[in-house]
This record gives C-alpha cells, sequence and structure tokens, in this order.
C-alpha cells in the first residue's frame, strides 16, 4: 500500500521537531516527513495557549549530545543564560546540594523557532493550524491518522510510522486502537501528574542571602509548605531577569491545606513565593520581544518513570506523550533530547529495513531505557517517599544523612545511596536514633532504588521479553507503592 508520507510526527514541541530532524539527518533527506502542528506559524512550537511554558533549565551534556549526533547547535538567542549548575536547598536553607553541572536557562520561544527552521533546512514538510485527532489502524499496524484544522475540517493521511509527541494527555495514546498493546495507554492521575506554574520577570536585584538567588545557579527549594509534594524554583535568565515557579501534587496540596488552615491553590502559592523573595523586588512580567506571549503560564508534567514500553507496530511515543519528565524534579528538556535522537535513529533503521514492526522499533525502548532511563523508576520511588515527609524530616535527612559519596552521585543523576545511614557507625549512632523511621525509610529507599535500576538496565532485547520483564518490574513497584501510598 502506497502512503503519504514515510513518516508522520503529531506534535510540533522541541521532541517532535527533534524527531523529525533526526530521521532526515540519518536517511540523507530521502523519505517524507510530515510535523503535524496546532499551532499557527508564528507560534509554532508552542506547548499551550499560555505560551512555550516550561522551566527552561537544560544541561550543556544534553545539548552537547544533540550536538554530536545531528551536528546542530544554538546560540545567545536560544540560551539565554549559562549556569554553572543546579543547587537544592533544604526547608530550612542550612543545607545545600549541587546537582546536573554546567547548563542553560533556554528562551523556549526563540527555541522552537530555530527548531522549525532546522528541521525544513533537512526537508522536513510542516502542516500548521491541524491538530492529530486519532490513528487509523490496519492489519494490528498504526497505518495513518486522521486531523482536524483551525476550519473544522476533517482529513486523513498515511504512513509507514506515526511519532506521537501530542504531549502527556495525548489522546492518540489515550485511544490506542491496537488490542493487548504493551504500551500504557492512561496515567494515574492522582499520584503520577504535577501543576505546575511560572512567571518570567524582571526585578531589581537587592542583596539576599543567595538561597534566594544566583546569577550563576539554577535554585530548587524543597519545602512541602511552599510546594507540597514538588518543588520551586529560580532559574536566572540574567541578573534582572528569572524564570520562577513551582509545582504541586494537588493530593499533597490538599493535605498542607487541611495541615496549615489555609486555602491555597497553585496560583495563590506562587504569588506568595514571588511576594516573599527578598532579592526580587520592584518586578514586572518581562517585556523582551522574545518573551511576548510566554511570561505567565500553567502545565501539567508527568512525574513518573517512562512509559513501560514505547512502541507498537508503526507507532512511536516521545517526550511528554512517553512520560519522559524526571520523577524527581520534573525536568523533561534533557530525557527528551536523548529519547528523540535515539527514536530518530531507530526509525531512519526501520525505513531503511522497509520493517515499520515493533520488533523494528524495539531498539527504541532497549537503548533508552538501558542507557538513560534505567533511574526513573528508583526517582519515582524517591519522589513518594520525600512527598510523605515533612519539611524538619528533609532538613535534618540531608543535613546529617547525605555523604559526599551521595552528592556526587545525585550530580551524575543517579539516586543516592545514603550509606551514612548505618547503625555500625558509632559517630551516626545517635543521629540515627533520634529519626529512627527517617534512616529506615532512607535506607529502604536506597535498597530499592538499586533492584530498580538494575532491573531496568536488563531491559528486554526484544518484545519477546517483555511481559516477565514488565511482571517483575510492577512486583517491585507494588511493594514500595503501598509502603509509601
Amino acid at each position: 500500500m502506497n502512503r503519504d508520507y514515510d513518516v508522520i510526527i503529531a506534535g510540533g514541541g522541541m521532541t517532535g521537531l527533534i524527531t523529525a530532524t533526526t530521521i532526515a539527518k540519518f536517511t540523507n533527506q530521502n523519505n517524507r516527513i510530515l510535523v503535524i502542528d496546532r499551532n499557527e506559524v508564528a507560534n509554532s512550537a508552542r506547548k499551550n495557549i499560555s505560551g512555550w511554558t516550561c522551566g527552561d533549565a537544560v544541561s550543556k551534556r544534553s545539548l552537547d549530545f544533540y550536538s554530536k549526533e545531528v551536528g546542530i547547535s544554538y546560540g545567545p538567542a536560544e540560551l539565554d543564560h549559562k549556569v554553572k549548575g543546579v543547587v537544592a536547598y533544604s526547608p530550612d536553607r542550612e543545607t545545600r546540594v549541587s546537582f546536573d553541572g554546567e547548563g542553560y536557562v533556554l528562551n523556549r520561544k526563540l527555541l522552537g523557532l530555530h527548531q522549525v527552521n532546522d528541521a525544513k533546512e533537512f526537508g522536513v514538510e510542516f502542516l500548521f493550524e491541524t491538530e492529530a485527532n486519532r490513528l487509523i489502524a490496519e492489519n494490528g499496524y498504526i497505518i495513518g491518522i486522521e486531523t482536524i484544522n483551525n476550519k473544522k475540517e476533517r482529513n486523513r493521511k498515511t504512513a509507514k510510522i506515526i511519532v506521537d509527541a501530542t504531549g502527556s494527555a495525548s489522546k492518540l495514546r489515550q485511544n490506542l486502537p491496537i488490542s493487548d498493546s504493551f504500551m500504557e495507554k492512561q496515567i494515574d492521575r492522582e499520584y503520577d501528574m504535577a501543576s505546575t506554574g511560572r512567571s518570567i520577570l524582571e526585578f531589581d536585584k537587592k542583596e539576599a542571602d543567595k538561597s534566594y538567588f544566583e546569577e550563576d545557579h539554577c535554585i530548587i527549594h524543597l519545602d512541602q509548605d511552599i510546594a507540597p509534594g514538588g518543588y520551586a524554583w529560580v532559574f536566572p535568565k540574567s541578573n534582572s531577569k528569572v524564570n520562577i515557579g513551582l509545582g504541586v501534587q494537588q493530593k499533597r496540596l490538599i493535605t498542607r491545606n487541611n495541615r496549615l488552615g489555609k486555602n491555597d491553590n497553585l496560583q495563590s502559592l506562587i504569588d506568595n513565593y514571588i511576594n516573599t523573595n527578598p532579592a526580587i523586588k520592584n518586578y514586572k512580567l518581562s517585556s523582551d520581544d522574545g518573551d511576548t506571549g510566554n511570561v505567565k503560564g500553567n502545565w501539567q508534567v508527568p512525574v513518573r518513570r517512562q512509559n513501560d514500553c514505547m512502541v507498537e507496530n508503526g507507532y512511536i511515543i516521545v517526550g511528554d506523550a512517553a512520560w519522559l519528565p524526571r520523577p524527581i524534579d520534573a525536568g523533561g528538556i534533557g530525557p527528551g533530547i536523548f529519547a528523540s535522537v535515539i527514536a530518530g535513529k531507530t526509525i531512519a533503521t526501520a525505513l531503511q529495513a522497509e520493517d515499520y514492526s515493533q520488533s523494528s522499533l524495539w531498539n527504541y525502548n532497549t537503548e533508552y531505557v538501558r542507557n538513560y532511563g534505567y533511574q526513573m523508576a528508583s526517582f519515582e520511588i524517591l519522589r513518594r517517599f520525600l512527598q510523605m515527609v515533612l519539611n524538619e524530616k528533609i532538613s535534618y535527612g540531608m543535613k546529617n544523612f547525605l555523604s559526599v559519596d551521595d552528592v556526587e552521585k545525585i550530580t551524575s543523576r543517579e539516586h543516592p545511596s545514603f550509606n551514612k545511614v548505618n547503625m555500625l557507625n558509632p559517630l551516626m549512632l545517635i543521629k540515627i536514633s533520634t529519626h529512627w523511621s527517617l534512616a529506615k525509610e532512607l535506607r529502604y529507599t536506597a535498597k530499592k532504588s538499586r533492584e530498580l535500576a538494575e532491573h531496568n538496565q536488563n531491559y528486554p532485547d526484544s518484545p519477546k521479553g517483555f511481559p516477565e520483564w514488565k511482571n517483575k518490574l510492577h512486583l517491585l513497584l507494588k511493594e514500595a507503592y503501598s509502603r509509601f501510598s
């Protein structure tokens, strides 16, 4: 059967565009690739009606990977501000933990426009002001997509492979028309989604403690009163401009309000967080041309491990549609870059082999999980544990139970081992005994983390081994879920 295109990418955001460009690069631009973007051309790659809403931070390592693999790099317009790393503060602000190394705070609007131009230069075609409505299946394969344009006109387009980059609430994935699929269609919205919001502000900088603003570091505040079940952030875009916001888990917000006798919502928490920052005075929404239409917005972020299976016959999910943001900090840009390049190269190989089956696309699962995604299940468990712990215990644990080795692991995006929580160490005996339940749960979390990481690094080579692998994964997770429910 002749198809309209070789590949159709539904969703014109960052991961969709990187996937499209990577496919074109590794097929020497010999295939027809179409990106469907619901936005108009002037607002291409926009996430939602509020703009290109994001925390905007990305590691240098992620951008270097993309540059090395695909040959594309970015300049000062897209890279708003260079930082030395990310630092996380305990609720009492007495403990500071560095992680993630050098990076940038991006201008996501200008970056999106740049990425559209990159894709066009590689021969990728675009269909704007059109939304992907549903997948079309035939004989167990996804072979096309139904679209609706801004005039409410419906159309059908066929392709050898469909890439879903339509976000965490993807109705394509939720209504996947393949029976007995390995792919998870629904996310647990109660436990595995975070509500987030941020503003891009210009301000007069006032002298204040470095825990409130640093020009050369992104700051994260762990605080169950400020951002229940999540965290708050202050990411510098210059010495007088900032991306500032926070994320919460709705269930923990309700618990926090009941505990404190308050009635806050996401926006009131954000407003209070900004107003109580002594370093940020006389602030206003950014007036820079590059921020127009992108100064304030809210969005939903998945905060669990990636979908256990990200491919089907003729169908791949990337970005938030695959639930790629890291569970511990909701950072999605880095994982999205790594996954989209792997997906693009996998699709290029499948096109050359003229095999669009799940087996042919399986390498995307294997390579991503074994090399990048293997820690995500363990971070999911650490997140669930931390969401239950109040500020005093978080501060005590960060001060007394994090070792130098733990900090190095956090810097490398690995799970801390909490080796200081050792009853055989007489120097730690009193510190552990006064917070025995906290110490016990940290040791359990570290043990479970090792088991989950090892299991994920043994992700199956083919679909044949998936059911057994998945059953063991879910047994490991079920025990932890029960403990931290």
